[in-house]
């Protein structure tokens, strides 16, 4: 396709310079030494620290809440924890190209990591739960700035032939996250000092932002889009709103109130749509609502995909532990297979190229098919956790991480490739923004679900059953329609 050579190329001069001067080479090498080396070496591992902070601070924050609860109390606010620190993550990402353009690199990254110490403090100081639900949200317009411009400045500050190594690392740190949020919260969590495990991601937060700003470049504001383009302030309300009606409607074990959640998110989705494709402000790169257009067809790949894996893993430790008989720190750790998965499987995948790359792409959705009609399977046979039981239940756990693993990084690449060359960093902050909305959908349908099997009416061992099997069964759709849209994707891309 004609128009997806360009955009790489026909970047801002002041983008492309930076490129030049951070790539030490990487014209002539795309391996992993050529972003591990030199100049490019810190930018990487400042870009991939940007992520494990706000992905390392959802687990920490997931594994002392119930200490919080019973500290300050808040029981009826637990889940809005969660809830508003996804809502304003989106908001974080969605802003993130005016700051970027507005600041340049070394100004929006510093700014970005401050923000999320502010709100980490608020949190560690909290006397209440309001308060620190507060703190939350202010860290989630942090962390959705940090996790934006990650894969923003990706474009900025490598060389193209870099760009499928730096998505694969960027990504692959969820699993790295996945991996120690739990444990370094659990530590906090035993010590009863929730509010030091805050005040310690306060001071990580505030050295990442004195090295960002020592290692990341300065560009002028002028070379940016962005900064002539106003907010989509319309359309971020009614996304937000979105947002909150599924959320709202999930927590409800009444099936009426998770019809009218999901009614009412439909509509103020529907209205997006209509205001987004009449307003001069954009939230999305244009084309995304039109269904026959690429980038249309790969954000809905990536929507499936990161569906299939919230579903699994939201309520995976709960069956584990339920159902087979293990401890929460060895379901937590069993369930965070998938990104385990996922990590490794963005690894694999950043060195291939021409028609590997294609069969990646189509692995995702189809590992993720097999993976839930496994675990659909397997989950709901109780057992009293041997070896033998729990080893086909990480198998198909790891499978569905390392589908969307090979996948992933190529898919965000043909996103950035499929928008124009004015809207690259609207493009760069869209995965982010689509991600966690797929993510917050995700965990509040599969909430629906498992509700509506059994989960709560009858409960118990018999409820959980029931809940887990339909959960697995329903959410198997989303890769099988992932494969349909993967298989229309390449049909498309060949054909042009």
């Amino acid at each position: 396709m004609k128009n997806q050579q360009a955009p790489a190329g026909e970047v801002s001069a002041a983008s492309g310079q930076l490129a030049a001067n951070g790539s030490q080479g990487a014209s002539s090498q795309s391996a992993w030494g050529g972003l591990l080396s030199g100049a490019n070496a810190m930018r990487a591992l400042v870009l991939a620290g940007g992520v494990v902070l706000h992905a390392v601070n959802v687990y920490i924050a997931t594994t002392i809440l119930p200490t919080v609860v019973q500290d300050i109390g808040g029981l009826d606010l637990y889940a809005w924890n969660t809830t508003l620190f996804v809502v304003a993550s989106i908001l974080g990402s969605a802003l993130s190209p005016k700051l970027l353009a507005m600041t340049g690199p070394k100004g929006s990254y510093g700014l970005a990591a401050v923000i999320f110490a502010v709100g980490a403090v608020i949190c560690a100081a909290a006397p209440s739960m309001s308060i620190l639900l507060f703190g939350r949200f202010v860290q989630g317009v942090g962390g959705g700035f940090l996790f934006a411009l990650a894969y923003a400045m990706i474009r900025v500050v490598f060389a193209e032939q870099l760009w499928p190594r730096a998505m694969a690392l960027v990504s692959g740190m969820w699993g790295v996250a996945t991996l120690a949020g739990p444990a370094i919260g659990g530590v906090f969590a035993e010590w009863g000092m929730w509010r030091a495990a805050f005040g310690a991601v306060a001071l990580i937060a505030v050295l990442f932002a004195v090295v960002a700003s020592g290692v990341l470049p300065k560009r002028e504001p002028q070379s940016g889009t962005g900064v002539k383009a106003s907010i989509p302030l319309i359309q971020l309300i009614l996304l937000t709103l979105a947002v909150l009606a599924i959320s709202a409607g999930s927590t409800s074990a009444e099936l009426a109130h998770n019809v009218l959640g999901l009614a009412l998110a439909f509509v103020l989705g529907a209205t997006l749509i209509a205001v987004e494709k009449r307003s001069p402000s954009s939230l999305l790169p244009s084309g995304t609502f039109r269904l026959r257009s690429e980038i249309a067809g790969w954000y809905a790949l990536m929507s499936l995909l990161v569906l299939t894996v919230t579903s699994g893993e939201v309520f995976a430790p709960l069956f584990l532990q339920v159902l087979h008989q293990q401890s929460p720190l060895v379901a937590g750790y069993l369930a965070a297979l998938m990104g385990a998965g996922w990590t490794v499987g963005a690894v694999i995948s950043s060195g291939l190229s021409g028609r590997a790359i294609e069969r990646a792409i189509l692995s995702g959705p189809l590992c993720g098919l097999l993976g839930m009609v496994g675990l659909a399977f397997l989950v709901p046979e109780t057992s009293t956790g041997l070896f033998l039981n729990l080893v086909p239940i990480c198998l198909a756990l790891a499978l569905i991480g390392l589908g969307v693993g090979l996948a992933w990084p190529h898919l965000l690449i043909r996103v950035l490739k499929a928008a124009s060359a004015q809207e690259q960093e609207l493009a760069g902050a869209s995965i982010t923004t689509i991600q966690l909305f797929a993510t917050a959908s995700g965990a509040a349908l599969a909430g629906m679900v498992a509700n509506a099997g059994g989960l709560i009416d009858p409960g118990g061992v018999e409820g959980t059953r029931q809940a887990a099997y339909y959960l697995f069964s329903v959410f198997a759709v989303a890769p099988l329609f992932g494969i349909v849209v993967a298989g229309n994707c390449r049909a498309k891309k060949q054909s042009d």
